[in-house]
């Protein structure tokens, strides 16, 4: 019974994720001048994968016969190293607020397409709109209300990052299928560090000496990663690629709230809609999940 909880939780475990990911923006806001953007991502990756293996080895989850396929497992942790740099040199390029939402934007579409190219499994009507609900909804909350600067280059980065985000929860939910979710994102999260590790040996560390370096760092490695991960893997046990990844929409959401709450920013009417929006795609889908659940479960005991 307790596992059956567990699983019907599943979208839960992802909510709680993405709010844990909606706290990067307001983590490296507080990081000091001269820190590099580049290192800030592989070093969450490495601290990430360091925090998982620990997790996974005091739950003794790689005595339970693990059985990792190399492939998938490249591939997976390929895909979360990419997303970082995708991701930031995107920012780079044309900015966070356009390179954020093009990113968080297009993921559940790739996650769509590759969930039925990969897995065949179909996304329902209720999630396309949902999907097109908190897209929209985050297209609101990108509207700064100043001169939005769109780099083409910046752009295609941008829909790397959520193409490589959508390849990662695709094999990491075939891999958690036959083996603890603790494992399996520590064991991709290694292969992803393996992927950064060069750009670590070629970054000045001496912006790290700041304790305020530190603190970011380490908040983005052990909380946003290892933490939220760990929760995203849980939740993919019942709940379908597609699904996840939007319900992931709640992290621009949360960065949002944030941002107005600590750091002082001021939303726009636009904006206020776009939470709205998000609040009802979150919840359509919620509903939708637990009823497809429930449906399974029932169909299981007959």
């Amino acid at each position: 019974m307790q596992a059956t909880d567990a699983k019907s939780n599943g979208q839960w475990f992802i909510l709680a994720a993405s709010i844990l990911w909606g706290t990067n923006g307001t983590a490296q806001a507080f990081a000091p001048a001269g820190s590099n953007p580049l290192a800030i991502g592989a070093l969450r990756i490495v601290i990430g994968g360091i925090a998982l293996i620990s997790l996974a080895v005091l739950r003794g989850s790689f005595r339970r016969g693990l059985l990792l396929p190399f492939w998938p497992t490249a591939a997976a942790g390929i895909g979360v190293a990419l997303y970082q740099f995708c991701f930031f040199a995107g920012v780079a390029k044309t900015g966070v607020a356009v390179g954020t939402i093009v990113t968080i934007g297009s993921s559940p579409i790739f996650a769509g397409i590759l969930d039925f190219l990969v897995r065949k499994e179909r996304p329902g009507s209720l999630w396309v709109v949902s999907t097109v609900l908190a897209i929209v909804g985050c297209g609101l909350l990108s509207l700064p209300g100043g001169r939005v600067n769109v780099d083409i280059i910046g752009i295609v980065l941008a829909l790397g990052a959520g193409a490589c985000y959508g390849i990662y929860a695709i094999f990491n939910k075939g891999l958690i299928r036959s083996n603890p979710p603790e494992a399996v994102t520590a064991m991709i999260f290694c292969a992803g560090a393996v992927v950064v590790l060069p750009v670590l040996l070629k970054t000045d560390p001496h912006w790290l000496l700041q304790p305020r370096s530190l603190l970011v760092v380490l908040h983005l490695g052990i909380i946003t990663t290892a933490g939220s991960y760990t929760l995203f893997a849980h939740g993919l046990q019942s709940v379908s690629v597609a699904a996840a990844v939007t319900l992931t929409l709640a992290e621009p959401l949360t960065a949002s709230l944030l941002g107005l709450m600590i750091l002082g920013e001021r939303l726009t009417l636009p904006a206020f809609l776009g939470i709205g929006l998000i609040f009802g795609a979150l919840a359509l889908l919620s509903w939708e999940t637990r009823r497809a659940q429930a449906v399974s479960a029932r169909t299981g005991c007959s």
